[in-house]
């Protein structure tokens, strides 16, 4: 739909621009009283606004600002017989699309709508298949567990308080995150997302709070770093128990200050930035270790969410499983599976050390592999692996705990490549780090395909 509304004190602007625009195929409805607009923007379902910046009752501004107010969001063209710069950059500020000046110009006009008519409708369209995308990743769970966590993301999404995720590795702390940010009130805004542990300690500081030109060696432009990024929106800073000292204290100083200051550079710059951070760690242990800051933890911990590992809410496991399922032969086109008691009852007795992550991949290579319809626990038992740990081998053969943390990691890293047929994009994605992190770790290892 080409619908645009116009708000002017003045008949003829209105009727001018209204025969302008609908000789090109444009719906038109206009008001003169601003007071009038405001409903028919509350009701009314357009693609455009034009508006005028000096009227009666409400001046341009006032509507704008009454806009972002009710969280209405419409590509705004502002007109006015008195542009200015000042003018301009105040409509920019309040989410004005562009601004042209009285008398309207035919081309002009034409021009400044057709872009806010198509951006609209891209804005439309993404949105769209940005929540189709994001469907197949909700969280799932019939659990008084995961209905707390739900409960508590209702009560806190559209607040500006900063909330702190804890739970094991594959339980799902990012699709927290990220429901939050579908609920809060800066959803309009993309969720800038920090993985704090696959960045190398001496980029951490630039990452988060950028650099200027020759800060230091390698930077060679400026680089606009997440928090400005995120100014008006959610920031995710995940497994923010691997921070650096330094950019704890950084973080700290923002959080408290609003503003934040580029590596190698003087200003101060205002940020405006709600913080979802997440962790796998014990904070208050990490915190008598002296290995994190106190101070940031409980600026960090307004609102804790712990979400418990699968292995102790064994109910939510089948739904789970029928929606990873039901996912995958959708995405692969296979006939639905079906499984039996007994392969569901394996399944849930099952410890998934792994958590959700681990069932998900246990589900997509069973749904893959076996050909069959039903699935039993005969399958099951083949495909998944067996609930004892490693951990005794990996002590007797250690000599430090150097060395045992090393010979865990190998372990953990192969099985992961044997989980994902070595697929290096989604064996990194899964472990949390860069693909060059992940290379650099199978030549340190020296793990090679067999």
């Amino acid at each position: 739909m080409r619908s645009v509304l116009i708000i002017d004190d003045e008949q003829a602007i209105c009727e001018s621009i209204k025969m302008i625009l609908e000789y090109e195929g444009y719906l038109i409805d206009y008001t003169t009283d601003s007071i009038e607009g405001l409903a028919k923007l509350e009701y009314g379902d357009y693609s455009a606004l034009l508006l005028d910046i000096n009227m009666p009752e409400k001046n341009g501004f006032e509507v704008l600002n009454w806009m972002r107010e009710k969280e209405i969001e419409l590509k705004t063209i502002v007109i006015s017989a008195h542009s200015s710069i000042e003018n301009a950059v105040k409509a920019t500020k309040l989410g004005a699309f562009d601004f042209i000046e009285k008398p309207v110009d035919r081309d002009k006009l034409l021009i400044c709508v057709r872009n806010a008519v198509n951006s609209a409708s891209l804005t439309k369209e993404n949105k769209k298949l940005k929540t189709e995308l994001l469907n197949t990743d909700t969280i799932i769970g019939s659990s008084s567990a995961i209905q707390n966590i739900l409960e508590t993301i209702a009560l806190v999404a559209r607040t500006d308080a900063r909330i702190l995720i804890t739970g094991e590795n594959g339980t799902g702390k990012e699709l927290v995150a990220q429901e939050i940010h579908r609920q809060s009130k800066r959803t309009n805004r993309e969720l800038i997302e920090v993985n704090c542990a696959a960045i190398p300690q001496e980029l951490i500081e630039s990452e988060l709070f950028g650099h200027e030109k020759g800060s230091f060696t390698g930077a060679i432009k400026q680089r606009i770093g997440k928090f400005e990024l995120a100014d008006g929106g959610n920031l995710f800073l995940d497994e923010i128990g691997d921070m650096s000292p330094q950019a704890q204290a950084k973080v700290l100083r923002a959080i408290e200050e609003g503003r934040i200051e580029r590596v190698g550079g003087a200003a101060k710059i205002a940020v405006d930035v709600r913080i979802i951070s997440a962790t796998n760690k014990d904070l208050p242990q990490v915190i008598a270790n002296g290995n994190f800051r106190e101070d940031l933890f409980h600026r960090l911990n307004v609102i804790p969410i712990h979400i418990p590992p699968l292995r102790e809410r064994k109910d939510d496991i089948p739904i789970l499983i029928e929606h990873f399922s039901k996912l995958i032969c959708n995405k692969n086109k296979f006939p639905q599976k079906v499984y039996s008691h007994s392969a569901m009852k394996a399944l849930q007795n099952y410890q998934w050390k792994g958590n959700v992550r681990e069932l998900r991949n246990v589900v997509e290579r069973l749904v893959i592999m076996i050909s069959k319809v039903e699935i039993t626990d005969r399958e099951v038992n083949a495909f998944i692996q067996s609930s004892s740990s490693p951990t005794e081998d990996l002590f007797s053969i250690s000599n430090s705990f150097q060395e045992f943390k090393e010979k865990a990691e190998k372990a953990f890293i192969i099985k992961q490549l044997n989980a994902n047929s070595w697929n290096m994009s989604k064996t990194a994605e899964i472990l949390g780090i860069q693909r060059s992190h992940l290379y650099n770790k199978l030549k340190k290892y020296e793990i090679e395909k067999d």
